[in-house]
């Protein structure tokens, strides 16, 4: 899965200097990829600059909704990961027509100057399920409530109806990246429960999945390997084993942190994010997940008290 012989493909990443593109570019450079980030760095660039040491990674600083730089960008791309995009509920509630320019309409552009001959392998998100009572399967109705799933929704349908294309449906990431993020779930549970020494958690009873953000930027890798057998499809991406509550996950991080838990109901998930997912489609293809949730938390805890953050590492 991660053989190092593999053909070398030049790779392009769009929105690649994130919290996921920075846990894959030292994935794909391992594996004697050529790797060019497209990025407006919107939350800067200091987590790119250890990849300029690798003569095989470059970088241009551009918009996704800049068509003609786009475009020039991906032309002699074999591979375009494309990770642009507003990320997130609040995010997207925060700036709504941003999150739909660069969403769909930056999705629309890459449609619009790539061709077939290229692959585009897209981060999409679970939130797309939106309120399930099931287990959630690629086959699930998508009925995303959130402006941010509706973006997810509509970029992914278009870009399997026009291209070339394999989606991936992640769970919610968790973990530490180059480009650290403190507004997702665990990452910002663990951060307050140090800093703070307290959560106050709502819906504690919400059946969230989970993966780490390295093996989020390991199924890219997988993806590129195994294309032949996976393009024009839409995978779920976790593990099985991460599906918790947020109170399973709070005891976790008690237990390591012995912050005070207080539960009440004082606000609600806009994604209504409150199922068990099913992972078999992939598994079966012989993709599974390496980093566990507590020893995500185990990570986050040591980074999070070494390091004292003069700007909160956030989405919104």
């Amino acid at each position: 899965m991660e053989d190092k012989g593999e053909e070398s493909m030049k790779v392009l990443i769009t929105g690649g200097a994130g919290y996921v593109g920075t846990a894959l570019i030292p994935q794909l450079l391992a594996n004697n990829h050529e790797v060019t980030v497209y990025d407006n760095l919107m939350f800067g660039g200091d987590a790119i600059i250890p990849f300029f040491r690798s003569p095989k990674f470059s970088f241009i600083n551009g918009d996704i909704r800049d068509k003609e730089k786009i475009k020039d960008a991906a032309k002699d791309a074999d591979i375009i990961i494309h990770l642009a995009a507003i990320v997130g509920f609040p995010a997207c509630r925060k700036e709504p027509d941003l999150a739909k320019a660069v969403n769909v309409d930056g999705t629309q552009n890459l449609i619009d100057v790539t061709s077939n001959e290229q692959l585009i392998i897209y981060g999409s998100t679970g939130s797309n399920y939106g309120a399930v009572e099931e287990i959630c399967t690629e086959e699930t109705p998508l009925n995303p409530l959130s402006l941010y799933g509706q973006t997810k929704t509509l970029a992914e349908k278009m870009l399997l109806e026009n291209r070339k294309t394999i989606a991936w449906r992640f769970a919610t990431a968790f973990g530490v990246s180059a480009r650290l993020r403190l507004d997702l779930l665990i990452n910002d549970f663990t951060h307050k429960a140090i800093k703070e020494g307290y959560l106050v958690v709502y819906e504690k009873h919400f059946m969230r999945t989970f993966i780490h953000v390295h093996d989020m930027g390991r199924v890219f890798l997988f993806g590129i390997t195994n294309q032949d057998n996976m393009i024009n499809n839409v995978y779920n991406v976790g593990n099985e084993n991460m599906n918790y509550s947020k109170e399973n996950v709070c005891n976790m991080i008690k237990e390591k942190t012995e912050a005070y838990i207080h539960y009440a109901d004082i606000a609600e998930d806009a994604d209504k994010r409150n199922y068990v997912v099913s992972y078999d489609k992939i598994t079966a293809l012989g993709y599974e997940t390496t980093i566990t949730v507590e020893e995500g938390i185990d990570e986050l805890v040591r980074a999070l008290k070494a390091v004292q953050f003069r700007t909160p590492y956030t989405n919104i």
